[in-house]
Formats: C-alpha cells, structure tokens, sequence
C-alpha cells in the first residue's frame, strides 16, 4: 500500500482515538439503562503531592510566617489523609522537609513516578504588605505553554507503559504526524481532567468550609505545564491578609484545607473509575 494511504489510514484511526480518549472521564451519575453504574478500566493509582517553595525560598511571606511553612503542614496532612482513608492510593511528595527542589525537579518527580494527578500547595498574596483579599484559588496551566506540555507527555511516557501500545496506537513513536495527534488528544483530555478536579476542590472550600472562592483560573505554572498528568496548583489563601494567615497557619486549617482536598480527590478518583 503506498505510503500516504498508511499515513491518512493512522489518521483516520486516530480521529476516533481522540474521541474515545475524551470518553474515560465517566461521571458517576451516569447510569445504563439496567440502572448500573458504567464502569472504566482506568485505575487511579498515584498522587503527587508537592508542597511549593522550600529550604532557601520561603516564598510568599505574611506578617509572621511564610509560605514554604504552611505548604508543607498542609501537604503532609493530605498525604497522611489519603494513605488513612485511600490506602490503594501511592502518594509521592515532590519534598516532605524544609528543602529546597528546583522546579524542573519536581515536575520530573511528577513524571518518573507516572502519577495520575499532581496537587501543588502554596499560599497566595496580594501587592499591599497587609491584603485585603482573602480566599483559595486553583490553577490550571495556561494554553500558551502548550509545548512545554506536549514534550512533558512525551517524556512522562504514559502510552509507553501499555504493553501493547504499538499496537494500540499504531504508528506512535515512528509517525510525526500521528505522533501530534496522539499528544494533543492527551494534552485536551488532561486539561479537562485538571479542570474538572479544580472545581471539584473549590466547591469544597466553599460550599463545605463556606469560604469565598476565586475558582478556578488558568495561569503559565511552569511546574503545572512540565508535568505530564492532569495538575493543579491550590492557592490555600492569602498569606499577607490577616485573617487568612492564621487560618492558614492553624493546625484546625490546614486540616480543614487537607480534608476539603481529600473529599475533591474521592469524588475525582471515583468519575474517573465510572463508580
């Protein structure tokens, strides 16, 4: 056959690959006509957990703390949360001390360990030394680092740990084209996911905990856009307002931060699985 009747067959075959790839994500409330639950194949297997800043970079400071401070007491309540109650859940901390990891680092953390979502934790802060802003925002990665991600999936290799995935995605890793294709329905169907566990955790913050939330927001995170997985980053508050600072630095917030978190990452595990 000649050689582009092959290239337009990948296509061809690729265009309905992409349509399937936006079907996993299955809501729980989505039931068959015998009233069961549809179910996936996808298992949720590994969280990364990546408290922001660290060691020589405090990060955002308030008017008696900072940020690397209370992005690890909330992260480490969240890996002990899920290893409690998700014990089929392999949780890695991109750090769990006071160091300092460069960025580039974490997202290969991220990458190396082929997690299925990474949370980053920071706090956020406003130009005035004393805000008057208060409240959790979520990020997800801006489009205009779109290649920073292409390249983070193809080097996190997701389709590489399917045994069969030359066949599956015929002509991946010899085909330019084909290879486009694929990454981008990959790159789309993680978006969305980072999207869907964005609103998932602010509805907790405010409908559960009852504080105002900005949403979720799209910004250029480097360490969001080099990860190859779904990822959001979680403002936890405004470090520099004072009311928020001492939420924020309270053993009774950040637990309260951890669980929100915790219920967001159940009911994100459990659409994903089709329970």
């Amino acid at each position: 056959m000649p050689a582009i009747c092959l290239k337009s067959n990948y296509i061809i075959a690729f265009l309905f690959f992409v349509g399937s790839l936006f079907s996993t994500t299955i809501s729980a409330a989505q039931q068959d006509a015998a009233g069961k639950t549809l179910s996936s194949t996808f298992k949720f297997k590994t969280v990364i957990i990546d408290a922001g800043h660290g060691g020589k970079d405090p990060g955002a400071h308030g008017a008696y703390s900072n940020e690397k401070s209370v992005a690890l007491g909330v992260a480490k309540k969240l890996r002990d949360l899920i290893n409690d109650q998700m014990p089929s859940i392999k949780v890695v901390m991109t750090r769990s001390t006071d160091v300092f990891v460069e960025l580039h680092k974490r997202a290969d953390i991220a990458n190396d360990n082929h997690g299925n979502l990474f949370i980053s934790i920071h706090c956020n802060s406003s130009p005035q030394r004393h805000g008057t802003e208060r409240g959790p925002l979520l990020l997800v990665y801006g489009f205009h680092r779109s290649q920073e991600q292409r390249e983070a999936l193809r080097e996190n290799a997701s389709i590489y740990i399917e045994k069969d995935y030359k066949n599956k995605y015929n002509g991946y890793g010899d085909d330019a084209v084909v290879n486009t294709i694929v990454l981008n329905a990959f790159q789309q169907k993680y978006r969305k996911q980072s999207i869907q566990f964005g609103d998932l955790v602010a509805t907790e913050f405010k409908k559960t905990d009852g504080r105002r939330s900005h949403g979720v927001k799209e910004q250029g995170v480097l360490v969001l856009a080099q990860s190859g997985m779904p990822a959001v980053l979680v403002e936890t508050g405004f470090i520099n307002n004072a009311s928020d600072e001492e939420y924020l630095n309270s053993s009774a917030g950040q637990s309260e931060i951890a669980r929100s978190i915790l219920r967001a990452l159940k009911q994100y595990r459990d659409n994903l699985e089709g329970r």
